[in-house]
Order: C-alpha cells, then structure tokens, then sequence
C-alpha cells in the first residue's frame, strides 16, 4: 500500500481521513502539528453565583458550574472580565448576539448587517490546507422575524458570519454532518462507511507500526461506535421528512422531536462534539463553531429537572435550576476537550494543538447585562498559549479588556496577523 502522509481510506462513495500516524508522518519532513480552533456558544448568560475560578495550574479552584473543566484545569484559561463594547446598549438579546464573534455595530430593520466572524476568517486563510474550510453546526434550529428591538431575529440564531450580510447556514442535523465529514454521498449512505473501506483499512494495519496499528483500531472503533448512534439519528430524520411530504409543513417549521432531532438534547450535543472531534484528529478542518443553545432558545431541560425553557429559566439566572442549565453547556466544552486530549500527537494531544472557545452573549440573564462575558478557553495551541491560569480584566480599562482583542490574540498564534479586528486594535494583555 503507498503511503504518504495525507493517506486515506477510499471506498464506494466515502472518503475516510485518518488522525496522526507516526508511520505515515516519518515519510514525509517534519512539520509542525497543525492548530485548530472552535467556539461554543450558549445564549442567555450564567449564573454568576458558581461561574468563577481562582489560582492556578493544579491548584486552580473552580466554582459549581465549572466543575466539569476539574481534569483539565491545567490545559484551560477561565478570562473574566471581557467585553463586547459594540454589543453594550445596543438593547436585549439579537443587538448582544449578532456581533459576538466580530465586534461589528449590527444594523436594525429588514436588511441585516453585521461582519465576518473570527472562525470564518480563520476558514478563509486557512481552510485551503484542509478538505473542509470548516464546519457551523447547531443544536437547535434558527427563528425567523424580529424583536420587540426591531433586530432581526437572524442575529440571535446564527454566530457565524460569512459576509456582513451573510450568516452561515447551521447544520442542526448529525447524521447531515457525519455525511459531510466523510463525504458520504447518494444511495450508499445509508451502509456502514467502514464496511466500505474494510480491504484498505486491513492493507494500512498491516504496513504501520504495533503502536500505530493499535492508534488506527481505535479510531477505527471510535467511528464505528458513532457511526451506530448517527444511524439511529439518519432514521427518525427520513421519518420526519416523510411525514412532512404527506403533511404539507416543512419539518423546518415543526418542534422537536418531529422535525427530525434527536429527542434527547444530551445525545445532540454530544453528537455534534463528536463530529467536530473527529474532524480535528484527521485534519479534516481545523475550524469549527456549535451553537449548543442559541439566544432566546426554546430549549427544554427535563433531565435536568427544569421546568421552564431555556430564556425563561435564565430570567431567574440566579436558580439552582439555571446553574444547572450553564452547568450542562459548559460540560460539552469538558466533553470535547476531554476528548481532544485523549487523542495522541506527536509528543502531546490534539487538544494541546487547538483554542476551544466557550462563551455567552451576556452575564446575567435577569438584566441582560453585558457589561462582562463569560468567556474560557480550552487547548495550548502548539504551545504558544499558555494555560492554567484565571485571569482577571474586569477593572483593567475599557479599552483593555475586549472581546475582539481576544481575538487578534487567538489568530496571530494561529498564523493570521490582521492590524484591526472589530473594534479592537490591540492585542490582549497578559494572554
């Protein structure tokens, strides 16, 4: 079998890349391991009473609904005190949301308006080392309308920008990006992609190294193992478009779980982390965004043993019942992060190689206050960040702490230089 150090498994409509082989890569020069970066979002803010840490390294406390991170406590920056100044008296929800990730004044009335997001320029300069420039996936489908604000109401169901009058589409449906991120395509999609690559996937095993062959049955078992879940997901998704067919409604227009989502929000977030893991560890794309609950979600928590909706829950901000809902969300960053990190390369992990961010539009949900931002970090990215660490902005100066500094901060480690981003110039102290 040639082997080369982009090897990968083809079969009858499926493309299979694979994560990092020391085999494979002792063909090829040495390169640097290749940095990746995401951003989970969860709308409405925290619940500021348990959203805190203090110290440092193995010493690092955490508050109640950061407790998650406690394993990876070394491999995180908890950041307070940051903030979104384009965002600020804007007024409530879609005006705090539909600049996030780009710190551009957003424009009320039909004609919407915003800029491009920090994930999307880091698709565009980078995403041409990569099968897939990137991937915008979301587990929960976007509104349409407008605010008593008079903000369209695009600006709370999309964070990632593609142009200013352009938000990207969100894929909400798992089985649609396991599809992509193997380019499963046509009639064939519904057989087992690993059952199409059976005679390659044995040819490799046979001319890799003992450690290497053990590394590919895993990841091989890994796919498998979602491969099951996502079937499950592909069938209730055919279910629903059937019944929108004989119905007339589109399933777009239909409530969970009859428009074809997973009934459980646990099994969706953790599909969607799942895929973007997996697309990290074979190079697939090295960008990625999830909007685990948008702003003004609709979503329900009954497994949390929460009564009312995800907005109306965050209006009492304050709960044990809303801790628990920011406790669930930021648990997908512990989710992903751990699973990044038990993904070996090179000397390290995946996760040391990539910038996991998490964060919120606002703070506190009862005020919609976003005079600060909940904001964490995730991964080293190669090194050249240093992590462990709670730092604090919030008293250091307006001009000193925002959001869209963050930013130019992440895109300079990841080989991107820009003079302004949004309405930031400099880079974030102390980083």
């Amino acid at each position: 079998m040639k082997l080369s150090r982009r090897t990968v498994l083809r079969g009858a409509g499926v493309t299979m890349a694979l994560p990092w082989l020391e085999s494979l890569n002792s063909l090829a020069a040495p390169a640097p391991f290749p940095r990746r970066f995401a951003v989970l979002f969860m709308g409405n803010g925290i619940n500021g009473n348990h959203w805190w840490a203090r110290g440092s390294g193995a010493g690092m406390q955490l508050g109640r609904s950061l407790a998650p991170l406690e394993p990876l406590k070394k491999k995180i920056n908890v950041i307070n005190g940051l903030f979104n100044k384009p965002a600020v008296g804007m007024g409530i929800h879609p005006g705090q949301t539909g600049n996030l990730l780009s710190g551009v004044p957003i424009q009320k009335g039909p004609n919407v308006r915003s800029g491009m997001t920090i994930d999307r320029v880091l698709a565009n300069r980078l995403g041409r080392e990569t099968p897939q420039p990137g991937i915008v996936l979301a587990c929960e489908q976007p509104m349409t309308g407008y605010h008593e604000t008079n903000f369209s109401l695009v600006y709370s169901s999309h964070i990632s920008w593609q142009t200013a009058d352009s938000p990207m589409p969100n894929e909400v449906y798992p089985s649609l990006a396991f599809d992509s991120l193997f380019e499963n395509r046509g009639s064939l999609r519904y057989r087992s992609i690993l059952d199409r690559v059976t005679d390659r996937a044995e040819s490799l095993s046979r001319a890799v190294s003992s450690t290497d062959r053990a590394r590919l049955d895993e990841y091989l078992t890994s796919v498998r193992e979602l491969e099951r879940r996502i079937e499950r997901m592909r069938e209730v998704k055919d279910r629903a478009d059937n019944r929108a067919k004989a119905v007339g409604p589109s399933v777009f227009s239909v409530e969970r779980p009859q428009n074809g989502l997973p009934e459980d929000l646990r099994d969706h977030t953790r599909l969607m982390c799942d895929i973007i893991a997996l697309a990290f560890q074979t190079d697939k794309t090295r960008i990625a965004s999830l909007l685990l609950a948008r702003d003004l979600s609709s979503l329900h928590y009954p497994f949390l043993d929460v009564r009312d909706g995800h907005h109306g829950a965050s209006h009492d901000d304050l709960s044990d019942s809303y801790e628990r809902i920011s406790r669930f969300h930021l648990s997908q960053l512990a989710y992903l992060a751990g699973k990044l990190d038990a993904m070996p390369e090179g000397e390290g992990t995946v996760l040391d190689n990539c910038c996991l961010l998490w964060l919120s539009n606002m703070w506190a949900g009862w005020k919609h206050d976003n005079m600060k931002l909940p904001v964490v970090l995730a991964g080293g990215l190669g090194g050249s960040l240093e992590t462990g660490r709670a730092l604090d902005y919030l008293y250091a100066g307006d001009d000193s702490r925002k959001l869209c500094s963050l930013y130019l901060s992440i895109m300079d480690r990841m080989g991107v230089t820009l003079d302004r981003f949004g309405d930031a110039e400099t880079r974030l102290s102390g980083l």
